[in-house]
């Protein structure tokens, strides 16, 4: 497929174009991945659960992601390459540019950070030196001990507010990109409505611009429980290179996610 880049993606949002997203760790499954035609691939810290059996993503280190993502770039085929930044990798300001530039480096297109609308100063620095951004809000995995768990945010009127609020923030501030992670329905649509920038969504309705799942999900091979957002493309499907193909197709037609996979 042709080369995937912010400008395009900007261009798929514009036209009312639905675009797919899946994590990625390495160069086969890189290569299966972008061939499928996925427009972007996450080398996510999810790689902390699914790869090295920690318990949650705040384990994963900045090297990791960068040898991770050097293996993804290698074998991509033209999908936008977004990696993310880790469990405190952020901490200073100086860290931030150093870390971020490093995933650079390593063959990223795009940096993602966690956070709410104090990341705005961070973006702001970081797309000034050439360092594109997707901001990741809602249910952000670092902050699971503060939230106390995994659990759907922006549910009261006044939480849903504060993301639409700080998704305007971050893209005042420069952000290429917002992600949205286990909010309602409606939050998801407000957002995508009130920003320019594409929304990639998981557990975030059928009404942002992208989906995204992690790739060991929708090939129904986790461990533990699954999170009602993740559909099993597997199931109907005799390879994985069909489900990936699936996934993709089902995302463009609009029909993931269902009804089933959503939060009210």
């Amino acid at each position: 497929m042709k080369t995937v880049t912010i400008s395009t993606l900007n261009k798929l949002k514009q036209a009312g174009e639905k675009f797919s997203c899946l994590t990625a760790y390495d160069a086969t499954f890189s290569s299966q991945i972008s061939t499928a035609g996925v427009e972007v691939m996450l080398i996510g810290d999810s790689l902390g659960m699914v790869l090295q059996g920690h318990d949650s993503t705040l384990p994963v280190s900045v090297d990791d992601i960068a040898y991770h993502t050097q293996c993804v770039a290698r074998g991509n085929k033209g999908s936008l390459v977004m990696a993310d930044m880790p469990f405190m990798s952020n901490a200073s300001m100086e860290q931030m540019l150093i870390n971020a530039g490093k995933l650079m480096q390593a063959g990223a297109h795009m940096v993602k950070i966690e956070g709410e609308a104090w990341l705005a100063e961070g973006i702001r620095e970081l797309t000034r030196r050439g360092v594109p951004v997707c901001a990741h809000l809602g249910l952000t995995p670092q902050m699971v001990n503060q939230f106390g768990g995994y659990k759907v945010q922006g549910k009261t009127e006044e939480a849903a507010q504060a993301i639409i609020a700080a998704s305007q923030t971050l893209v005042d501030a420069g952000a290429s990109v917002i992600l949205l992670e286990c909010v309602p329905n409606e939050v998801g649509r407000l957002v995508t409505e009130a920003v320019q920038v594409p929304v990639i969504g998981i557990g975030a309705g059928p009404y942002t611009d992208g989906q995204v799942l992690v790739l060991h999900d929708m090939l129904g091979v986790t461990m533990g429980r699954t999170a009602r957002f993740v559909k099993n493309f597997m199931t109907e499907t005799d390879s994985i290179p069909a489900a990936i193909s699936r996934f993709h197709q089902e995302v463009k037609d609009n029909t993931f996610p269902a009804e089933e996979h959503c939060f009210q």
